[in-house]
């Protein structure tokens, strides 16, 4: 078993090895090293370039020292304490004036030092702060060190510096004893340690001969070395070639050998042990151990004889064939002889000095060398009890020999084996980390084969070291009382105490008690002062605890006198008289040089307080507090005077007011005239600081005897209690006021949605406050994916009258997807809404809206073009909607129906190679979904695709008309300009004749171009207009029309010439303000300025939408302010855009607000708002504020 730290690989330091002279760094090192977990203490490597650091200048007087076995639970063995630098105590006693006793900053850790190191000095640290600067001294296994007697010794403050190092002189424990006139501590034992790792004897070791597939245990044999834990690896042949770990080869990190399960030609060599320190990375190596394969002839038998017949080599045999000679007796190495079995098999062990070879199931049958199967024998495991420590990591080992190679399998006695446990080395090695005490426990390892199994079974137990729970700590007592003192500490096994007393073992006396770490000492004396220590320890560790016991003795001294103390007629009076004084004062009360007799109006109190009550004029005088004992005695004069008592009135006494008024209250006081008044205000029993509550109270104090407080545009959250506490140097009144604030309802309680069909829900709520003022009435509200924030819908009954608690919702959309609450509205105004129901979806209907705008044309040859407006999904009421197309040639009765199953379809064609081009069809659209079909729309009369075949005569003549280009331009070409970027152009047909046109192509061209370079655009059938866009502003543009159709194209018009308007104000609104008066918000900004080049400004848009939604809410108006009325709920946006000629022109910063639906006024009542310049945004709640202030 192996246990160690996860952490370590190789050595960390822990002590500081040289003088200090030769190693200005070591401060600096120590901190970078101290404190890293290890299994045992490591070896410092210094550098002598290393930098310094300043010493830690803490103040604080913590006295808990640890000793070896820290209170961290997951702490190895050894300590692990904080280095600092070497100073002096001249710091801590420039800014401590007050004597104490000495407290360690730095204890001694434990440390291994290197023999291979050339520096042979060693560096214990310690220090120590106390007023008087302690002295140090030291000892080494319990013997005080005479440094001056010893050349070997120095000292530098409390660091003991060790010359020519030597294992047999200076290995032990170390302890540090700090001194001052207060007392004496010892810190915690340091173990030093020597690391060394001799080498191997070069004695040659004997070759090792096996048969192919025999197991084989090479042993190592470490030379003598310090500490206990080293690295083992074995060299095949020569370095670098290491053998390499597997299933059938095993290093033992325990023992060093190397363990071959199956023995085969490959691993035929020389075999060299080599050995690592881990603290001083030393290495050496073993002298070669042959490894040979037999290849004699032998014969088995019922029993085993083992006979050395060379050098490291034996065998097992019954007879020897063709082997000269016989070999004496004495050369028989050993002999295990096991019970034969059936079949002539036999089983035996051999062992020599340089090899164990392990026969199993040995056949009868000649041999040619080679060994037939085995079952598994484990040759290397854990120990029967494996101890470790809590928090470090664990290893056990497992591997057997045999022929096939084992499987090693792994189980906890009771219970699981932990889950961050990890098999390593082909799961020969079983590694827990972290252990913990529930790891404990049986482990059992099993190696199996086809020839068999065997087990091993062994006992991993935890221990802790010892943890403080509770310690001790400065106390300070009277001479004669009693100390008390315990200290606590958990560990496994569990801790026991001893204490000690300036650095000498405590035992029990006639006054001195030491019970399972509880220290008590009756009737304390002077002597008794001075350090005190509790040391908990078992046998993994020790943990230490310092105090300071101060024991008192001094003459009563008062810290105040005289004291002057003012009372009201009739309330009792307490005269203190508290002195610094040890042991505790004799008290006596004298009144103007008489001493006072207690009555049953006059007490005194065990606390020596002497109490008055119901106090009087009479009562007023100098009373005299006299403390003594022992070591003097000292007097306290305190003045009495007695003043009537003070009366404060607070009017109104109970107010109701309305959201939004104001009240003042009124605080008077009669009182002592001289004394002055100081007034305090409370609201429900707290302080009520008026510099936070927004500018609504105002204190506000015309008199010295009397103070207002004004509460300006009340809210809500303002009723309550209300106080008026008005304090002098004798009193202390109280009178309280209520406060009752009447306002909009709060918000009702959750809605619920009880029913749903395809147009009505059927909701409930609960009520929410009232706020003095009465429920008038419910407002139902909805919002939908297709609504524009929250909108009011229909219900049943109508109105919802304020003791009602539910309602049903009417005339919604089928299949929409709702959210509804409430909203409460009394006679003061409208509250917050309720906090909305879950989504719900209304249930399918039949389709109730036809679509719109039923339209044809264009299209090829053959065809009927069909088009529509879709229907808006909000109107759809349905999963499966789709379009029902519907069409007859005129004059016919039959319609024919075609089904367009995509709700977002707008177009359908119909293709027949028997109707001629332009034959007239009426058509109609309908609707339907899974519910059924719904209703079409007006028939409207649609032409069929142009054609390029010759109609017949008669078709013509029935149709009126004529298979020619168009004859003659059109008339009455208009154009007007919209906007700096677009024309309107307008014409009127050619007169009806041969070649009617089929549409108009429109051509335009900037005057300074060539016609060529015309943009030519086509109506898309028989439309007499045209809008141009993307021109560009204030430039002159010539534009004509010309009639075409399936024939080729008319004749086109006279040009005319149109310029487009100035472009639009390129600055946008600015100094956006709005103000909300009821439901309205007013909105102001600066008009816009048209530069020279730009359209003058004609008027304003303004866009409402609501966050998250495409749709918007467009206001125009000529001037710069406009009334908005608000849905309730919500977040908006508000845009404003200037309006000109030249089109629109930039936006003005975006104003988002947030509404809700709380607080609709009845009257007046209105917030004002700005919106500062760069602001792209503001965010804000548009709740009412209060009306104007009326005094």
């Amino acid at each position: 078993m192996r246990s160690e730290d996860p952490s370590v690989d190789d050595a960390v330091t822990f002590a500081v090895f040289g003088s200090v002279e030769e190693f200005p760094g070591l401060a600096h090192f120590a901190k970078a090293v101290a404190g890293r977990p290890v299994s045992y203490a490591a070896v410092l490597r210094m550098k002598a370039d290393s930098s310094s650091s300043s010493t830690p200048n803490s103040r604080m007087r913590f006295r808990n020292s640890q000793g070896v076995g820290s209170s961290s639970q997951d702490w190895p063995p050894f300590s692990r304490h904080r280095f600092s630098a070497l100073s002096s105590q001249e710091d801590y006693m420039s800014e401590e004036s007050e004597e104490f006793g000495p407290i360690f900053i730095q204890e001694p850790d434990d440390a291994i030092f290197s023999l291979d190191m050339d520096n042979k000095k060693v560096i214990m640290n310690c220090e120590a702060r106390g007023n008087p600067a302690p002295v140090y001294s030291w000892l080494i296994n319990g013997t005080n060190v005479n440094v001056e007697a010893d050349f070997r010794y120095s000292m530098i403050d409390g660091n003991l510096i060790i010359h020519n190092t030597s294992e047999p002189n200076d290995h032990g424990r170390y302890q540090c004893r700090a001194e001052n006139s207060i007392g004496i501590i010892m810190s915690r034992e340091a173990v030093l340690q020597f690391a060394y790792l001799e080498a191997f004897s070069g004695r040659t070791r004997g070759a090792v001969s096996v048969r192919e597939g025999q197991g084989v245990v090479l042993m190592c044999a470490p030379p003598p070395h310090s500490p206990a834990e080293i690295i083992y690896s074995w060299v095949f042949n020569e370095l670098p070639s290491f053998v390499a770990e597997d299933s059938r080869r095993f290093i033992s990190q325990e023992m060093g050998n190397l363990y071959i399960s199956k023995v085969q030609p490959l691993d035929v060599g020389s075999y060299v042990c080599q050995v690592k320190n881990t603290v001083t990375n030393a290495r050496v190596l073993s002298p070669p151990t042959p490894l040979t394969l037999k290849t004699d002839e032998l014969f088995f038998h019922r029993q085993c004889v083992l006979v050395k017949l060379a050098i490291g080599e034996i065998i097992s045999q019954h007879k020897i064939n063709r082997i000269n000679g016989a070999l004496p007796e004495r050369d028989v190495a050993s002999f295990i002889a096991r019970s034969h079995e059936p079949n002539g098999q036999a089983k035996c062990m051999a062992v020599t000095s340089g090899a164990s070879t392990y026969f199993r199931d040995a056949h009868a049958s000649p041999a040619a060398g080679v060994m037939g199967e085995y079952e598994p024998k484990i040759e290397a495991h854990f120990p029967q009890t494996v101890l470790a420590a809590k928090g470090v990591t664990v290893r056990l080992e497992c591997f057997a020999l045999g022929n096939p190679i084992p499987t090693i399998t792994w189980r906890k006695m009771s219970g699981n084996i932990p889950k961050k446990a990890r098999l390593r080395k082909s799961q020969a090695v079983l590694e827990i980390p972290n252990i913990q005490l529930e790891d404990s426990g049986s482990y059992e390892c099993k190696a199996e084969n086809t020839r068999g199994g065997t087990t091993y079974r062994g006992h991993l137990q935890v221990y802790t070291l010892p943890q403080w729970i509770s310690m001790i700590n400065d106390t300070q007592l009277d001479s004669g009382e009693q100390l008390r003192w315990e200290c606590r500490a958990a560990g496994k096994p569990r801790p026991t105490y001893r204490w000690m007393r300036n650095g000498e073992p405590l035992s029990p006396q006639s006054r001195v008690e030491m019970v399972n770490g509880e220290l008590i000492i009756h009737r304390l004396q002077q002597a008794d002062s001075g350090m005190y220590q509790c040391i908990a320890e078992n046998k993994y560790g020790s943990i230490y605890s310092s105090a300071e016991l101060k024991i008192l003795a001094s003459a009563p001294i008062f810290s105040t006198n005289p004291v002057r103390l003012i009372a009201t007629v009739g309330r009792d009076v307490s005269l203190e008289c508290r002195p610094r004084a040890s042991p505790k004062p004799r008290i006596t009360w004298k009144r103007n040089d008489r001493r006072v007799q207690p009555s049953r109006r006059i007490m005194l109190l065990r606390n020596n307080t002497l109490r008055i009550i119901n106090s009087s004029r009479t009562d007023e005088g100098n009373y005299v507090c006299r403390a003594e004992n022992q070591f003097g005695s000292a007097e306290l004069m305190t003045v009495l005077l007695v003043k009537e008592p003070m009366r404060v009135e607070l009017s109104p006494v109970r107010v109701e007011v309305t959201v939004g008024e104001s009240v003042v209250l009124s605080c008077k006081v009669t009182h002592d005239p001289s004394l002055e008044v100081s007034f305090f205000w409370l609201l429900n029993n707290q302080p009520l600081n008026a510099q936070h509550e927004g500018g609504h109270f105002e204190y506000i104090q015309t008199q010295s005897s009397t103070a207002d407080l004004m509460i300006r545009s009340i809210l809500l959250k303002h009723a309550g209690k209300y106080g008026c506490r008005a304090e002098t140097s004798a009193d202390s009144v109280l009178a309280e006021a209520e406060l009752l604030v009447r306002g909009p309802p709060g918000p009702p309680g959750v809605v619920i949605v009880e029913e749903i069909t395809d147009t009505t829900a059927t909701l409930s709520w609960s009520h929410g406050v009232d706020n003095h003022s009465p429920i008038n009435t419910y407002n139902v509200q909805a919002r939908s994916p297709f609504s524009l924030g929250w909108q009011t819908v229909k219900t049943d009954p109508d109105p919802v009258t304020g003791n009602m608690e539910s309602a049903m919702a009417v005339e919604l959309n089928p299949w929409v997807e709702y959210e509804f609450r409430v909203v409460a509205t009394n006679a003061i105004g409208t509250g917050d809404p309720s906090s909305p129901s879950r989504a719900v979806r209304t249930k399918e209907a039949v389709p109730s809206v036809a679509p719109g705008s039923v339209r044809g044309g264009n299209g090829r040859r053959h065809e009927l073009v069909i088009s529509w407006e879709p229907v808006s999904e909000e109107f759809q009421n349905g999963e499966g909607f789709g379009y029902i197309v519907a069409f007859r040639a005129n004059g016919t009765r039959g319609w024919k129906e075609k089904m367009v199953t995509s709700a977002d379809s707008t177009t359908y064609k119909y293709r027949d190679e028997t109707f001629p081009p332009l034959t007239p069809f009426e058509v109609r659209v309908g609707v339907y979904n899974n519910k059924g079909d719904g209703p079409f729309s007006g028939v409207v009369t649609v032409f069929s695709a142009e054609g390029g075949e010759k109609l017949s005569e008669e078709f013509i003549a029935v149709n009126n008309m004529q298979l020619n280009e168009p004859r003659e331009p059109p008339s009455e070409l208009q154009a007007f300009a919209i906007s700096s970027s677009e024309i309107k152009v307008t014409w009127k047909p050619p007169s009806p004749g041969p070649g009617r046109p089929q549409g108009y192509e429109v051509s335009y061209w900037k005057d300074m171009e060539q016609e060529e370079t015309a943009k030519k655009p086509r109506t898309t059938g028989n439309e007499t207009n045209m809008l141009l866009t993307g021109l560009e502003g204030n430039t002159q543009y010539l534009i004509s029309v010309k009639g075409f159709n399936s024939v080729g194209q008319g004749p086109s018009s006279s040009a005319i010439r149109i310029r487009t308007k100035k472009n639009a104000p390129s600055l946008p609104p600015g100094n956006l303000m709005w103000i909300q008066e009821g439901n309205n918000v007013s909105l102001s900004w600066d008009p816009v300025k048209a530069r020279d080049n730009e359209s003058a400004v004609i008027g304003y848009k303004v866009l409402l939408r609501q966050e998250g939604r495409g749709h918007s809410q467009v206001t125009r108006t000529p001037n710069s302010a406009v009334v908005l009325t608000l849905p309730e709920g919500g977040t908006y946006i508000i845009e404003v855009r200037a309006v000109s000629e030249g089109g629109e022109g930039a936006a003005s910063a975006q104003v988002r607000l947030l509404t809700s639906s709380g607080v609709r006024a009845k009257s007046g009542q209105l917030s004002i708002y700005n919106l500062p310049a760069g602001v792209t945004w503001t965010a804000l709640f548009l709740s009412l504020m209060v009306p104007s202030f009326h005094f």
